[in-house]
């Protein structure tokens, strides 16, 4: 059976100071890393793999989704410069 997950970026700069972001590119907060990481691990217990990641091109939703994505040790998500592949 395949599963489609979806995956919210962590909480931003932004987020934390209760500001709109919209499509302003604002970075993760320490606890937007923390909950990224989770995610990640929380993928891992669950046995969770992926063939395909879609992001917007937002760093916030990139860098959430590269911290995720580090925890499940999936080399077909790599490239040889050890970037995540995402298709936006």
């Amino acid at each position: 059976m395949k599963r489609l997950i979806l995956l919210r970026h962590g909480q931003s700069q932004w987020n934390l100071e209760n500001r709109f972001t919209g499509w302003k590119d604002i970075l993760l907060s320490k606890q937007g890393i923390k909950e990224a990481i989770e995610a990640g691990e929380m993928m891992k217990k669950n046995n969770i793999s992926l063939d395909l990641i879609f992001s917007s091109v937002l760093k916030r939703a990139n860098e959430t989704a590269r911290l995720a994505v580090s925890r499940l040790n999936l080399s077909n998500l790599w490239n040889k410069n050890n970037d995540l592949i995402m298709l936006r």
